[in-house]
Parts: structure tokens; sequence; C-alpha cells
């Protein structure tokens, strides 16, 4: 079953990112009309609606329940308390600022942008942890999982050990031109979405021939049984199920994933535009997709930006699961 979120007033350009808060349904949502919104799923509300002032928000995240954060077209990082409904500048990049992280587990924020930096700060104080300075290329993906930081680069990707500052702790070449990259504990690995419709599976220890890497494609194939080389525009993990995602490309289709099992668990119904985001809720009940056009392709649809919110049955998912197990 799904729903599409209602706004009072519409999103007015391309949804850039969702995230759901870490443990309430209050769903983050920036955008390139210069807004960060906060919308109350369980209420079927707008909470908040505040402006970056004539720059795009290209990423958001959560700090805590009340505190968000925003990546800007301007360079620039805000930091908002929803509480008060006030935000600050707390970051800038010299160019576009295209990824911000918060880790828990350190307090320290991560960003990124097209300046070829990613920056660490503590989120206490305000002071900088530092500055990677020599990463060559604009920075478009990162993800943190635990204590690991994932940074995407062209076709590598470098994860770096929080623990231990700037010491980069490996570097993974890839197959492919990444799009989007992201980490999850549990699978002791990571996933890359390609701008050519792959996604890649890597895990962090290679101990044995049981937990090798592979990629797949994720598109649904044409008529003519051929494959269309559109990007991977994000992937999320389920919270609780180990080795379930979903992945969302730029034609507007979206699909859930067992990659342990190396099965297709469910196709959701085309979107009208581009799938630009996803996002699971802290219990995995909840699936949001951000159906927006994303400015990469000179013909994409341009409806209006919506958000659907999917109940998601686990049950459905892990009988699905299950039965691909014990058919290998």
């Amino acid at each position: 079953m799904s729903t599409c979120l209602n706004f009072s007033k519409p999103i007015k350009d391309a949804i850039s990112r969702i995230r759901f808060a870490p443990v309430s349904n209050n769903l983050l949502i920036s955008s390139w009309d210069s807004s960060l919104r906060l919308y109350d799923v369980d209420k079927c509300e707008l909470r908040l609606e505040t402006s970056a002032e004539g720059a795009a928000l290209l990423d958001c995240c959560f700090e805590s329940e009340s505190i968000a954060l925003s990546a800007n077209s301007d360079g620039s990082i805000l930091r908002y308390d929803m509480h008060l409904g006030t935000s600050e500048a707390i970051e800038n990049h010299e160019d576009l600022a295209t990824c911000v992280e918060y880790c828990e587990e350190t307090g320290q924020v991560i960003t990124a942008g097209w300046d070829k930096k990613v920056k660490f700060w503590d989120a206490r104080s305000g002071s900088s942890f530092g500055c990677l300075s020599n990463v060559d290329v604009e920075v478009e993906s990162v993800s943190i999982s635990g204590l690991n930081l994932m940074v995407a680069l062209r076709s590598s990707v470098h994860m770096y050990d929080l623990r231990y500052g700037l010491v980069q702790a490996k570097e993974y070449f890839m197959d492919i031109n990444i799009k989007c990259v992201r980490s999850n504990l549990d699978l002791e690995g990571f996933v890359v979405g390609s701008t050519d419709g792959r996604v890649a599976l890597e895990y962090l220890g290679k101990s044995n021939s049981t937990n090798e890497g592979y990629a797949f494609r994720c598109h649904p194939k044409d008529k003519n049984g051929r494959h269309h080389l559109v990007a991977v525009n994000d992937i999320a993990f389920h919270p609780f199920l180990c080795g379930v995602l979903v992945t969302g490309d730029n034609e507007g289709h979206a699909t859930i994933w067992d990659v342990l099992n190396r099965k297709r668990l469910l196709e959701l119904p085309r979107y009208p535009n581009s799938v630009a985001s996803l996002a699971y809720n802290h219990e995995g009940q909840l699936l949001a997709v951000a159906s927006s056009y994303t400015y990469q392709e000179a013909d994409e649809r341009e409806e209006q930006p919506q958000i659907f919110m999917h109940h998601i049955d686990d049950r459905q998912i892990k009988s699905a699961s299950a039965s691909s197990s014990k058919r290998k």
C-alpha cells in the first residue's frame, strides 16, 4: 500500500534528498527550491519549512531528532534547530557542497563537495578535525556506517576509519562509474550504484570465496530484452533485514532486492519522475520514495516532485527471501 504525501504548498523544484529521523517518523526533505522541510508522516502534516536564501539544497541529514544539516549549492553547510526554526552557517566549501553526513559514534560531521575536499568537524564544539584535500576529483557521494566512512570518487571508493582521523584505511577500485555509495555494518560491506544501471556489492573483508562481491543490473528490461543504461540515483538498506535493499533509478523504477541470495524481491510501481532519493524509517516498516526530476538528462520528465510512502510488510519480504534461499 502506498500514499502520496500532501503539501499545501507544493515543492517547487527538484528533490535532492529525503531522510527519516533517528527514532520518529519525521521525514527531512531537501530540494532545489532552497527549502528544507520536515514532514510528520504519522500526522500527515508539514512541521517545518525554512529557506536557505537562494541556494539549492543538494543534501541533508539529521544530527539528532531536533537538529538537521544541509549541503548547499553556494558551498555553505547549514545547521538547523527545528524546535526554534532557526539556522546558521557552520562551514563552507569553495564550490558546490554535495554531501553531508553525521557520525553518531564520534559526534563528527563530514561534508564534501566539488572543491575536491572532504571536511571533518566536531558538531559539539564546532572545531575542525581537518580536511582531506587530496581526493583529486569532485565528490558526488559519501556514506557512514558505524565508524566507517565511504567516499565515492568516479570509479573507486575510499574507506576511512573515523577513529583514526584522516588516515585512509583502504581503496576499492570498481569497474563502474559510481553515482552513489551506501555502506552497511550488518552486511560488512557496501554497495555502489552506477551511472549505467548497475549495482555492485563489495565486502570489506574477503576471507574466503563465500563472501565475494558481484555486480548486477537493477533496471527492468525493455520490450526488446535490453537494459536501459540509466543512473542508479539512490540505494537504501533495510534497517533490520540483512542484505535487503532498495534501488531507485533515473527512469522511475524502484526495486527491493536480497543481495545475499541474489534475488529480486519486489518491484514497486513505476513513478511519474525519476527516483531521486529513498529512505527507510527506523523500524523498516515505511519506505519513502522521492519522485522528482534530477537535472541529469535533457529529455528528463518534469512532473511535479512528489514523495510516496509505502507500508512494507516484512513478512512478505522475509518469505520471498527465504524462498530464494531454499531454491539455491
